[in-house]
């Protein structure tokens, strides 16, 4: 059509050859301009399409990473489970109450008095296990307080027996104390 029209316009007399010629070399320069800037707009969304991509990879990798460790905290968890189902000391059928301090509070366990006995000299220690309170050995109670410290109430450190006072260090060592003596 285009060809139409020149052959038209040069039929009638209104442009000559040399025209028609400058009039496609410079439709010719502002094609291959635009076709120059379509490249490059192309270029600008491609860019923006990269950033976006970029972007999503990066949500994508800081939400697996996020799933990923609450993977780990489950099974964390699920470990001291085990350890705790496993390892549990009885609490025995006692009346006396021990107390002790959970999260900012104030909590009794009724436990028998040698029981009470052992976890006051750190040979057992009371660990939390979902909303309940469990006795375990002070070996267990150290590998679940390598998994998570805070399921680990009381873990009381036991006391080292120190050495009583040699005969020659003792300054009441002359001193005999009777056998009836009643306080």
């Amino acid at each position: 059509m285009g060809n139409a029209l020149r052959d038209q316009l040069l039929k009638a007399g209104l442009v000559n050859e040399k025209q028609v010629k400058k009039a496609e070399k410079e439709k010719h320069k502002e094609t291959r301009q635009q076709g120059h800037g379509k490249t490059n707009q192309p270029d600008g969304d491609k860019q923006r399409s990269q950033q976006a991509k970029e972007q999503k990879m990066e949500r994508d990798r800081q939400l697996n990473q996020q799933r990923q460790l609450e993977a780990e905290k489950k099974a964390l968890y699920a470990q001291i489970r085990q350890l705790v189902e496993q390892n549990r000391i009885p609490k025995g059928d006692g009346d006396t109450p021990y107390n002790f301090i959970d999260q900012g509070k104030v909590k009794r366990l009724y436990v028998s008095d040698p029981v009470r006995e052992r976890i006051t000299t750190g040979r057992l220690a009371i660990v939390r296990l979902d909303k309940e309170y469990e006795l375990v050995a002070p070996d267990i109670a150290e590998k679940i307080q390598a998994r998570i410290a805070d399921s680990v109430v009381v873990f009381n450190e036991p006391k080292q027996q120190q050495p009583s006072a040699t005969p020659e260090e003792d300054p009441y060592a002359k001193f005999q104390v009777p056998d009836d003596l009643m306080w």
